[in-house]
């Protein structure tokens, strides 16, 4: 399907922009987008890879991943049929799914990618995504965000009076696209058009030469008996405890600390918009959101370090996956951006968003928010400044219902091609099967959610 899809992309680009007269630009926005592929996403991605796949080895070597795993083993059983319980790959995708859940979309990236890398040695046809992959890629594209900070940011600078409001609509669309994602990826997976053919045979199970170094290093930490550090002492676990205590309790607890490096600073003063009346749940919500990346990068080591675990050697060992992963991608992460690139720049969005506007305003769909709709399972940042350009649009406001709407639609949907292109090109995956329809499902039910609590919510 993806290989239609690529290519009907690039042919109505070229078509249509020829009619319009856009063609120097579609050229330069391709080249330009060529570019920043690989300088402004890859590269930086392999940076990014590098730190949180060290932390997930020590998280593995541990005991941490394994324990989590073992709480969550009755709902990933269900989810994840054919990939074993003790499975490392089950870490992996709770450590993204939790990531995900926290907002911290830099750290669930590298996470996901190792997921993948992890389920690439269990599927017996790789050059195929196997049905763990393609329900993994649609929990990622409706993931549950408690905190959509980034769009509570851009309604904060915009102005808005309560720039929180709509979390509780966000997390309720999220929650019902997710689940829609899920069954409809159950549902066509048992279909015979959707069925992922033989398995490879025996003599090609590696996959082609260009992979073979990559497979090495995954089947290193996938398949080889995984040595887990000491039971944890008294004093250990003691340690552990005055670390959580310290967090749960960082409003009061922790505003000593700056007082001895002679600062005047206070923990209200990390949220300068919240009202004084704001609610417990909510302020505790920020305070994971803001805390929890630090937290993970003091508390991981710790725990291994409290475990017998050599933190430095085990870091640097799961950071080298990084760069061979961020040079996989790069293929598809071109071939995919510079396809939906040239369908912006031939007019094609601004030419649907003029003819379908006025049919959906009697439906009730705002017809501000179809150039957003439109473009959010193709390109993040064109969405983003969307959504910016929209809660700063004169006759609009930041306060709007149709700004709540368009944050919610923010908060609660995905890049479904881009997560596509970047996810399956990391294992390289060509036949993607049903995980297009199960991502754009999720997004169609958690953009009609949005638009629906929103009404019922604020209007």
């Amino acid at each position: 399907m993806l290989n239609w899809i690529w290519l009907a992309f690039l042919l109505t680009a070229v078509v249509v922009s020829g009619f319009t007269g856009r063609l120097d630009a579609l050229t330069k926005g391709a080249f330009e987008t060529a570019k920043d592929s690989v300088m402004g996403l890859a590269l930086p991605l392999a940076g990014l890879m590098a730190v949180w796949l060290g932390m997930m080895r020590l998280a593995e070597r541990g005991g941490l991943v394994q324990i989590i795993a073992r709480v969550l083993r009755p709902v990933l059983r269900r989810l994840f049929p054919e990939v074993p319980p003790e499975h490392p790959a089950m870490g992996a995708m709770v450590m993204n799914m939790a990531a995900n859940m926290l907002g911290l979309g830099n750290a669930a990236t590298p996470l996901g990618l190792r997921a993948m890398l992890l389920l690439q040695q269990l599927n017996p046809r790789k050059d195929t995504a196997s049905n763990a992959m393609v329900t993994f890629l649609a929990i990622n594209t409706a993931s549950i965000q408690l905190l959509p900070t980034t769009a509570i940011s851009f309604l904060l600078l915009a102005g808005a009076k309560n720039a929180t409001g709509f979390v509780p609509a966000a997390v309720l669309a999220t929650t019902l696209g997710l689940t829609c994602g899920i069954l409809m990826a159950k549902f066509l997976e048992r279909l015979p058009m959707f069925a992922p053919g033989p398995p490879d045979p025996e003599s090609s199970a590696d996959g082609d030469a260009p992979v073979t170094g990559e497979t090495a290093a995954v089947e290193e930490a996938a398949l080889a008996p995984l040595t887990i550090g000491k039971q944890l002492a008294l004093w250990g676990h003691l340690v552990i405890f005055v670390l959580i205590f310290l967090v749960i309790y960082a409003p009061d607890a922790m505003e000593w600390i700056p007082r001895l490096l002679h600062q005047t600073w206070r923990y209200a003063d990390l949220f300068p918009d919240m009202p004084q009346a704001e609610k417990p749940v909510l302020r505790g919500l920020r305070t994971v959101s803001l805390m929890a990346v630090p937290w993970l990068l003091t508390f991981l080591p710790l725990y291994a370090t409290l475990r017998g675990v050599k933190v430095y050697e085990q870091f640097t060992d799961g950071a080298k996956e990084a760069f061979a992963t961020a040079t996989r991608i790069i293929p598809f992460l071109v071939a995919m951006l510079v396809s939906i690139r040239m369908l912006r720049e031939a007019g094609i969005i601004q030419a649907l968003t003029e003819n379908l506007g006025p049919l959906l305003a009697r439906v009730g769909f705002p017809a501000d928010l179809l150039p957003m709709v439109l473009l959010r399972p193709l390109s993040g940042s064109a969405t983003q400044g969307l959504f910016v350009e929209l809660i700063n649009r004169p006759g609009i406001g930041a306060d709007s219902l149709i700004a709540k709407m368009a944050a919610t639609i923010y908060g609660s949907t995905e890049t479904t091609f881009y997560v596509l292109a970047v996810y399956f090109g990391s294992v390289a995956i060509r036949k993607t099967r049903h995980a297009i329809l199960a991502g754009l499902t999720a997004d169609t039910v958690a953009v009609i959610a949005s638009i629906t609590l929103c009404r019922l919510f604020f209007a």
